[in-house]
């Protein structure tokens, strides 16, 4: 194993900080490319001359920022590059950002009906409860992997004919502006940090407590009207959220 950063016994630095620096030089450089299978944890240790708890350590720190993956059963791997979306001053949907981007959207619709607006729907979207709403269910990615499994209402008054559009491969937003004339004009949106259930987690190919990040938001017309309300589960190691700041003079 080829290591820029051998342990250095005399260093303040702790030796898991030391080996994850080592591991992420390799990924960084391109010595260890993505889908690489690293080593196991006894050679890793036997590589370092450190114990389980420290190559553990490490590797805990490196899946955490994404850099690597663990399938059960077969190994530890290099991940690929977090995909970056955009947050805030633009708002775009998932798949005018992906193109944006250059990358090659895909989407498997899961669900795609009427159903009537719970609490939580009905606030989001200021209508009845029991109102009729379109519900999506989605699993969204790039290339031949899926990344996020979003749910997604919209008022049926407003938009009845998102029930029967084709949506594996074409833009809400720009069917909702293009199609039916309607102007997006703002959303709100939060982020958190969650842990995947069993569900997320099979829809997703990771393992039961992987991190996500789970997007909430509401999305308004130019004339204030909530037009959708969606929640997105996205994989931690593969999405990275970029958010424009501006300052506001007092």
């Amino acid at each position: 194993m080829p290591t820029d950063s051998p342990i250095d016994r005399t260093s303040y630095t702790p030796f898991y900080i030391q080996v994850k620096d080592a591991i992420q030089a390799n990924i960084v450089s391109g010595n260890w490319p993505k889908g690489h299978q690293l080593p196991g944890e006894v050679e890793l240790c036997r590589m370092f001359d450190v114990s389980r708890t420290v190559i553990r350590q490490a590797l805990k720190e490196l899946e955490y920022e994404g850099l690597i993956y663990r399938v059960k059963g077969k190994g530890t791997f290099v991940d690929e590059p977090k995909i970056e979306q955009s947050m805030a001053q633009e708002l775009t949907g998932f798949y005018q950002d992906m193109v944006r981007r250059g990358l090659i959207p895909i989407t498997k619709v899961l669900k795609q009906e009427l159903t009537l607006a719970n609490e939580l729907v009905a606030s989001r979207l200021e209508i009845e409860v029991g109102a009729r709403v379109i519900e999506l269910q989605r699993l969204r990615g790039v290339n031949s992997e899926f990344i996020s499994y979003d749910t997604t209402y919209l008022p049926y008054d407003i938009c009845p004919d998102i029930l029967h559009v084709d949506l594996t491969s074409r833009s809400l937003y720009g069917f909702l502006e293009d199609e039916l004339g309607l102007t997006i004009a703002r959303g709100h949106r939060t982020l958190e940090a969650v842990l995947a259930d069993d569900y997320v987690a099979g829809l997703l190919q990771i393992e039961k407590g992987a991190p996500l990040i789970l997007l909430d938001s509401v999305v308004y017309l130019d004339d204030g009207r909530p037009i959708e309300y969606f929640h997105s589960y996205h994989r931690g190691g593969r999405a990275r959220f970029e958010v424009n700041l501006i300052r506001v003079r007092q």
